[in-house]
């Protein structure tokens, strides 16, 4: 499933509820545009949930666990993450409105070519300055100039972290734990400011999905709390808000039988410098002068379980949007993606709780890149 960036994916969700808002500038969604009617009715506030993992594919299948969810399903757009499925690229192309290529957090982690080390960027351990790293502007803080308030609700360790800066700075953080903490935290934000504009951070489905797995009793458990919680917000917002509900990406189970380590094969191991630890769609980068050898012998050994391209034909494909030059040296040398439910890991350099993870993504199957779009519409009398 290809990205559809400018309409059809996350880097118009937020530029759309914005402009919703009153917020100048925002770019105009594409031709392709998936973006739905109710989420371009002006709004004096508006609520952006972002449901860590809960991917529309697994919603659909699993519907019977979140019934006000379900519900709303059948007016819900399908857009698609961007590449690679994963959260620190998502949050990114959804904080700023631009595609990986643009903002340049390209993975869950990446080459730091001045260097030649690995950035995690969710942990961002030893990393950058997150504002140099990404320095194009967010969408909060775009709508903070414009005049509306803009608060951002999660987890303590959230404020200030690498990420945040990186990806979704501008506002003011407000800590709340539980997920129902962070409901009444929504709310007490919107009561507070006329003109607002809220988003709400949850990551357990993600979290449970990658521990038990997203076929699981547990995960199904979780998003039914979360159902249950999204229906109580959307009861108690003031009626001139906006309520929007999406995902970063989505997830699937992933055996380990069908994990092929590259520990166990030195064909694989052979004139690789770094392999990023997103085990469903690496980057590889190479020794200097390999990167044909590595492509020739990773396109053989792995066969129909993944496609294996160079960097410039994964740019040339799209997968990261427009590039800029700046931010080229960051991709693989190869980019992988993983087909159906195999994916790639490197036991010798993997820390054992991931290689321990059940529920993957990061790849560009459609139960990983399809996200929902709920929309509420704001009650605004004429």
């Amino acid at each position: 499933m290809e990205p559809l960036y400018g309409g059809g994916a996350l880097d118009s969700l937020l530029t759309t509820v914005a402009t919703s808002l009153g917020v100048p500038g925002m770019p105009v969604p594409g031709a392709h545009s998936l973006v739905p009617a109710a989420a371009q009715r002006p709004a004096r506030r508006a609520v952006v949930v972002l449901v860590d993992g809960l991917g529309y594919e697994l919603l659909r299948t699993r519907s019977g666990h979140a019934p006000f969810l379900r519900s709303l399903l059948p007016s819900a757009a399908r857009i698609t993450a961007g590449f690679p499925s994963t959260t620190a690229t998502s949050m990114a192309t959804f904080g700023t409105g631009e595609a990986p290529g643009v903002h340049g957090m390209v993975g869950y982690e990446v080459l730091i070519p001045e260097a030649d080390r690995l950035l995690n960027e969710l942990s961002w351990e030893d990393g950058p300055v997150p504002e140099v790293w990404q320095p194009v502007e967010t969408v909060f803080q775009r709508a903070e100039s414009a005049g509306v308030a803009v608060t951002r609700v999660g987890p303590a360790y959230f404020d200030g972290s690498g990420l945040t800066r990186a990806a979704l700075r501008g506002g003011r953080f407000a800590a709340a734990e539980s997920l129902e903490a962070r409901v009444d935290t929504t709310l007490a934000a919107l009561r507070a400011a006329p003109h607002a504009l809220v988003y709400l951070y949850w990551g357990d489905v993600d979290k449970v999905g990658h521990v038990h797995g997203c076929s699981s009793w547990e995960w199904g458990e979780e998003v039914a709390s979360v159902d249950a919680a999204l229906r109580r917000l959307v009861a108690s917002v003031p009626p001139d808000t906006a309520v929007h509900v999406t995902a970063d990406h989505g997830m699937v189970d992933v055996p380990h039988a069908l994990r092929v380590d590259i520990a166990h094969d030195p064909t694989l191991a052979a004139g690789i410098r770094h392999l990023t630890a997103e085990f469903r769609a690496p980057h590889v980068y190479c020794e200097p002068g390999a990167v044909e050898d590595v492509h020739a012998t990773w396109t053989a050994v792995l066969g129909e379980r993944a496609t294996v391209l160079r960097r410039e034909e994964a740019v040339a494909a799209g997968w990261f949007g427009p590039v800029r030059p700046e931010n080229l040296p960051r991709i693989g040398d190869l980019v992988v993606a993983m087909h159906d439910t195999f994916a790639v890991v490197d036991s010798r350099t993997a820390r054992p709780e991931l290689l321990a993870l059940h529920g993957l993504h990061g790849s560009l199957t459609e139960a990983e890149m399809a996200v929902p779009w709920f929309v509420v519409p704001a009650r605004i009398e004429s």
